[in-house]
């Protein structure tokens, strides 16, 4: 497939150059780690919601799900089924009060300083441990939005696997590098918005190009009978191999609760009371990009010859797109990709620095070092941390589904319960937050080296229960929290 052409290159370098204009207009006006890591908590509801649905769903929106729903058929809404319903639950149940909560607590700027400030953890392991789970899992995250940038690169442009993977690099690290958290959130407010019209176009011209829908239909009917079937697996595999398939794929929505990068975003809106709107507008976003995706997946099985297969599939979108339109929408519709992976990538760069400054270089080495310093500090860990991911991403046979999958699990197990529970559940301990955190992630990257039977489950599922066991047993079986802690908490929840 060739898009080599000026139309397309030129599209390509317009948005880039918008990207890095953003950058540096921020640069101007980060003064504090406040500003570089929340904005210093100013986020308009628009910018909160279209930013932390951008940076959930990542390269995988446009190329890891049509690609999965393309080999698998409808069995794939699974997965937009489990994380509409999640995404609507972290929106309802968690936006509000972490944002009142992270405030009362110290101002909390990270999830590490939330967790010692609400349970006033003076030796500090909280944080040392909540930072090694962040680096680890970000660290596969980010790797597998530089793996998406690379193979758009490599197709677009026609280079190498690794020089198009080091271009990805190199254009998501300046403007976060600049800019910090408001460039990253006003980019995911640009690049939410693109990403939303390329999905939802690309699978309706595409029916049209085949003579509607009730011609594509059958033709998808006649390349596979069980295409159009929810219960695929379960009829062609077994009752119990089916029901593990459709509750990994549901699990998926368990991720939402302890994902860094999208809680985030709840925590820098500039005032609690826009998380209902902000939320309306999110699902929207979320349930017209899920459906549109897996749509796309599906019809680009009639769409594309010769077929794809393997990691292969997750270019269906890329594919389909260079077939249907001309050069310079071609690569407007390109470039919605771009955003995706950007608008997800620089999010986990940023979080993962802030675990690197805050939680580590000034908790521990430098107690005492200037705002300025540290905001440069975090910088300069932006392109170390770059580094270290893209070296991950040099694989080009790597799955991009698959590196979001291990770390969305690794997130949603380490931080969902503890974040919830400590929202929800007074009698919570530090005792409790210190096992849930390290058992949950823990559990996901011992399941996820295990195979057969059982062990097929998607591991952010065992991973959530142990890390809620461990939470509630540790608390009671711990002394009790401080009237100072319960007071607190009752301030925080006395309004709803």
């Amino acid at each position: 497939m060739s898009l080599n052409n000026i139309g397309v290159i030129a599209v390509f370098f317009l948005y880039l150059l918008f990207m890095m204009s953003v950058g540096v207009i921020f640069y101007r006006r980060t003064a504090n780690m406040s500003d570089y890591f929340l904005g210093d908590r100013k986020l308009n509801k628009w910018v909160t919601a279209l930013s932390a649905q951008a940076s959930d769903m990542s390269g995988w929106l446009l190329l890891g799900l049509p690609g999965y729903a393309y080999l698998e058929g409808l069995s794939a809404a699974w997965i937009a089924l489990g994380l509409a319903v999640g995404t609507y639950l972290n929106w309802r149940s968690v936006a509000r009060r972490l944002r009142t909560y992270t405030q009362a607590a110290g101002n909390s700027i990270t999830l590490s300083d939330y967790f010692e400030n609400r349970f006033r953890d003076k030796s500090k392991i909280l944080r040392i441990v909540s930072a090694v789970f962040i680096l680890i899992f970000f660290l596969i995250y980010t790797a597998s939005g530089f793996v998406a940038g690379g193979k758009l690169f490599s197709t677009v442009f026609e280079f190498s696997y690794t020089a198009a993977l080091i271009l990805g690099v190199v254009v998501v690290v300046s403007y976060t590098f600049l800019g910090g958290f408001n460039a990253v959130c006003w980019t995911d407010l640009f690049q939410g918005t693109l990403m939303f019209f390329a999905i939802a176009v690309v699978p309706i011209v595409a029916l049209f190009s085949l003579g509607g829908a009730s011609v594509t239909y059958t033709e998808l009917k006649a390349i596979d009978p069980h295409f159009f079937d929810l219960f695929a697996s379960a009829r062609a595999e077994g009752l119990f191999a089916g029901a593990v398939a459709i509750v990994s794929s549901l699990a998926w929505g368990l991720g939402y609760f302890g994902q860094p990068h999208i809680l985030a975003r709840f925590m820098a809106i500039r005032s609690p009371e826009e998380i209902k709107n902000a939320r309306q507008i999110a699902m929207i976003w979320v349930a017209v990009s899920l459906a549109a995706a897996v749509a796309v997946g599906m019809v680009g099985r009639a769409c594309v010859a010769p077929a794809l297969e393997g990691a292969d599939s997750e270019k269906v979108f890329m594919v389909m797109v260079n077939e249907l339109f001309p050069p310079v929408l071609a690569g407007v519709l390109l470039a919605a990709i771009l955003a995706a992976i950007m608008s997800t990538a620089d999010s986990q760069l940023l979080v993962t620095t802030s675990a690197i400054t805050e939680d580590i270089y000034k908790a521990f080495i430098r107690k005492n070092a200037s705002q300025n310093e540290l905001v440069w500090l975090s910088r300069l860990t932006v392109i170390a941390v770059a580094i270290i991911a893209g070296l991950v991403a040099l694989n080009p046979e790597s799955s991009v589904l698959d590196l979001v999958a291990y770390a969305w699990a690794g997130f949603g197990a380490a931080f969902g319960p503890a974040i919830l529970m400590s929202l929800f559940w007074k009698r919570m301990t530090r005792q409790g937050a210190l096992a849930g955190i390290i058992v949950g992630g823990v559990t996901v990257l011992v399941w996820k080296q295990l195979e057969g039977g059982l062990f097929e489950l998607y591991e952010i599922a065992p991973g959530f229960l142990f890390s809620v066991i461990a939470i509630v047993l540790c608390s009671v079986l711990s002394k009790e929290p401080t009237q100072e802690i319960v007071n607190e908490f009752d301030a925080v929840n006395e309004p709803e």
